[in-house]
């Protein structure tokens, strides 16, 4: 059995008619071809979108040429009530300061010191589901519960059940349902002083997510300013200063900065764990294997990370299946040429991690679930300019080392302990809103292993 693919829309449709697709799910919008062409055009009246699948391509836009290609504003509009100007919607001068006071917090050494707090997240949601042994679980939500406080340990140095972090996580579960990805913006150039139409219940949510980060920032802001503050990542990030200004992160830009934490280092992490745990129900052998595997965590130290090879290869193989941001939106600064094709000045390039990650000419049995697949030729000839969960150059995923400690560690406790069997009638249907999830949820039966 196939890991489950929503189906291709028809090949010409109206815009209209793709205008309701896109609300409904933006991967079941797109035509069956994007699975094997390199390039495809789509026009509207208002403008010009190139999705590209040639690596080349890819590393032209990526890597080479970053700087000519900045991040498009059209589906990030419907983001802005939350994220404000975030490291995740910027461009230009604004984007490199941003990144140079960013990074330093997730360097290698960093990882280790949050290491302990990733472990205490994951016990803690092994607890939780003590209760719930021969009961039918939903993933989506237990994997959101643990990524929202693997995110409050390690940033806030907080567990998901201090009183603002789970009040922070309410309000985003329902912000993300109400799928403010798509925006009249997104079809239509409206002038930045023009009205965005965001729905009142979206405004009124990001408001909310904003004004409970606030007072976390705030709070931090005095203990730093107090000498108290815990050594985490909030910590560092707010006494960071940019290298070549000498300034830091003012109070309302460090609210931008947890708001896209949180966004991309919950949501897509939730996404993918959830992915990975059906995948494996699915596939119950490899949940035996990565089981035996993660005796190595005995000992929870941050060495036994090595040994989880086959838990690594697994919520990769979950990335290449289910990438949690399946399109990028880029923007071409002067007209280009690709493939021998005319591309205008202010063209949409789109980068579709979903396309390119089952794209029939370049992996081997494409939307097959198989881990081994990492240490082929196949796989290893692919994963620099074909696979890009983390986006890739120099806008890759701050957060990316981070995440593949979080995943494969977080699959790992859960497995010492319990197996996930799928239930009949139970498939899961992906959908993309925010990030690619399912339609109604991922339904698994927890056993006691």
């Amino acid at each position: 059995m196939r890991p489950p693919k929503p189906a291709s829309r028809p090949d010409k449709v109206s815009l209209w008619r793709y205008m309701r697709l896109f609300r409904q799910d933006l991967l079941s919008a797109q035509p069956q071809r994007l699975y094997r062409a390199w390039m495809a055009e789509f026009r509207t009246p208002f403008f010009r979108s190139f999705l590209i699948n040639q690596p080349e391509l890819i590393r032209t836009v990526l890597k080479d040429r970053p700087d000519a290609f900045p991040k498009s504003s059209r589906i990030s509009e419907g983001l802005r009530p939350l994220l404000g100007r975030s490291v995740f919607l910027t461009n230009g001068a604004v984007w490199k300061q941003q990144r140079r006071i960013i990074d330093p917090a997730f360097e290698g050494g960093r990882l280790k010191d949050t290491f302990p707090a990733m472990v205490d997240a994951a016990q803690a949601c092994v607890d939780r589901l003590e209760v719930r042994v021969g009961q039918d679980v939903e993933c989506e939500e237990i994997t959101s519960h643990v990524a929202a406080d693997v995110i409050f340990r390690t940033l806030f140095s907080v567990p998901i059940e201090h009183e603002v972090a789970a009040q922070v996580f309410e309000k985003f579960r329902i912000y993300q349902r109400e799928q403010p990805l798509l925006n009249l913006a997104a079809f239509v150039p409206l002038p930045k002083w023009g009205p965005r139409l965001h729905s009142r219940k979206t405004r009124q949510t990001a408001r909310q997510i904003r004004a409970l980060i606030s007072q976390l920032t705030l709070d931090r802001a005095a203990a730093i300013k107090n000498g108290t503050a815990p050594d985490d990542l909030a910590t560092k990030i707010m006494t960071t200063n940019d290298p070549e200004t000498g300034k830091c992160f003012d109070a309302q830009d460090m609210v931008d900065q947890v708001a896209i934490f949180f966004l991309a280092g919950h949501e897509t992490s939730a996404s993918a764990l959830a992915w990975a745990l059906y995948l494996l129900a699915l596939y119950p052998d490899w949940q035996d294997k990565l089981s035996e595997e993660a005796q190595a965590l005995d000992t929870p130290e941050f060495s036994a990370m090595s040994q989880l090879r086959l838990s690594r290869d697994v919520f990769r193989e979950a990335l290449r299946l289910y990438p949690p941001v399946p399109m990028m939106v880029r923007e071409a600064s002067c007209p280009e040429k690709f493939r021998d094709r005319d591309i205008p000045q202010k063209s949409q390039i789109v980068v579709s991690p979903w396309h390119l990650h089952r794209h029939e000419r370049l992996w081997d049995r494409p939307d097959e679930f198989d881990p081994g697949r990492w240490a082929t030729e196949n796989g290893k000839a692919f994963q620099r300019d074909a696979y890009i969960p983390f986006s890739a150059g120099p806008r890759v995923c701050t957060g990316a080392g981070f995440a593949m400690v979080e995943g494969p560690l977080i699959l790992s406790m859960l497995l010492r302990r319990y197996r996930f069997e799928t239930i009949e009638g139970k498939t899961p249907v992906p959908v993309a809103h925010l990030t690619v999830r399912s339609k109604d949820g991922i339904w698994l039966r927890l056993v006691e292993r």
